[in-house]
């Protein structure tokens, strides 16, 4: 049964996402769901009894979606205070040696993970998808006023850990989402019961791919940066087959892990017939374009995967990796790196395309009936502008923009 709409909130601007952008529109709402989207005068129409809330001079749009972020390494800061000068696996033994310092899940640790959880909010995200390998993310979980899907991160490339993270993973409880860390750092029979147990839970499976360039090597010649690495940290030993794959989405094709419900985060180096195989299983992907800009890891093709038909999400990553955890930065650095997207499409990755990515479209994403009522509240720019330059307004403000939100969970 349809709720009776209580308030229709309006403003100059609305931005459905789904549909083209509503000059003095409104959002009618009930019982925390959307009702209807449209111009206001007929809304009043329509829904007479409704209290009408004016924002001028402000703009509504769905709340923000972050596909993919690590809040357990926000006491990791330190790592990007400097400009990244050193390779990908230089950067990683920088991550483990202060790790180990700092420690993993201690109180400093808890404190400034929970402090970026709330920032995130604040900034206009409602849902966030927290990969890690401690109890952090189901404790966040627990707090956060949106939707956090915390997933437990597993890693163990020799053969001689399978059957112990294999005994492990066999002991997780149902309700605790579970993912592969990335084809250079996971033994691939657990990465395929990984998948195999996100498929019967009707789970999203996260997974890093195709991040660094030499992870292309490793699979396809067995050598590289990534094997020297691995080699010396004594996880390397010669079970990895290699040249059996022509890159990573080929690789994780090939194992059975791509669908709808797998989410390939980076995604940079990808080929044409690679972004073909993901486009037909499905297979969803999150551009991190902050964190591959420190890292100097690549631009991902991004006007590639919109040709192809998949609409990205965008995530952060950590602050271990990236200085400052603002989607709407991210969208910045996107507008930035590819000149040739609509901004429409831009914003589009950071609401509908990350709730997507999580299975969340259905209470997620855009201004539509049957949707959570959950919206943002963003300034307009000062002087009168057309919707094009709406959409550049929200794409290109960065992280100074600071959103009110009209959140309600019906």
């Amino acid at each position: 049964m349809t709720p009776v709409p209580t308030c229709i909130h309006a403003a100059p601007w609305v931005v459905p996402v789904c549909s083209p952008i509503i000059a003095e529109g409104g959002v009618a709402v009930g019982d925390g769901r959307i009702v209807a989207v449209d111009v206001l005068p007929r809304l009043q129409q329509l829904y007479p009894q409704a209290e009408v809330r004016m924002y001028p001079g402000s703009i509504l749009t769905p709340a923000l979606v972050n596909g993919h972020t690590h809040l357990e390494l926000s006491h990791l800061a330190a790592l990007t205070a400097t400009a990244m000068t050193d390779r990908f696996t230089d950067w990683i033994s920088r991550l483990l040696q202060l790790r180990e310092i700092l420690g993993a899940d201690g109180e400093p640790a808890w404190q400034a993970a929970r402090l970026v959880a709330d920032r995130q909010y604040q900034s206009g995200v409602s849902a966030l998808c927290d990969i890690g390998n401690t109890s952090m993310g189901g404790r966040l979980a627990d707090l956060f006023p949106g939707y956090l899907l915390a997933c437990k991160e597993y890693l163990g490339l020799a053969a001689w850990t399978l059957e112990k993270n294999l005994t492990r993973l066999g002991l997780e409880p149902p309700q605790v989402r579970c993912c592969g860390h990335a084809p250079y750092s996971t033994h691939p029979r657990l990465l395929q019961r990984l998948k195999e147990r996100a498929r019967a839970l009707e789970h999203v499976f996260s997974i890093h791919t195709a991040e660094p360039a030499a992870e292309a090597d490793m699979i396809r010649e067995g050598r590289g940066e990534l094997v020297d690495f691995i080699r010396q940290r004594g996880f390397w030993d010669n079970s990895f087959v290699s040249g059996q794959s022509d890159g990573s989405i080929h690789y994780l094709y090939d194992l059975g892990l791509l669908d709808e419900q797998t989410l390939c985060v980076h995604a940079i180096h990808v080929t044409e017939e690679e972004m073909r195989i993901m486009a037909g299983e499905g297979s969803k992907v999150c551009l991190c374009s902050g964190s591959n800009r420190f890292l100097g890891v690549g631009t991902a093709p991004v006007a590639r995967y919109l040709d192809h038909g998949i609409l990205p999400a965008l995530g952060t990553d950590s602050l271990a990796s990236n200085p400052e955890l603002s989607l709407w930065r991210e969208m910045s650095i996107l507008a930035e790196d590819h000149p040739e997207i609509e901004a429409a499409e831009i914003f589009a990755m950071a609401t509908l395309g990350g709730a997507e990515a999580l299975g969340l479209g259905r209470v997620l994403g855009t201004l539509e009936a049957g949707k959570a009522a959950d919206l943002l509240i963003v300034p307009s720019p000062p002087s009168p502008v057309d919707p094009k330059g709406i959409m550049t307004h929200l794409v290109t403000a960065g992280p100074a923009m600071s959103p009110d939100r009209i959140a309600f969970r019906g």
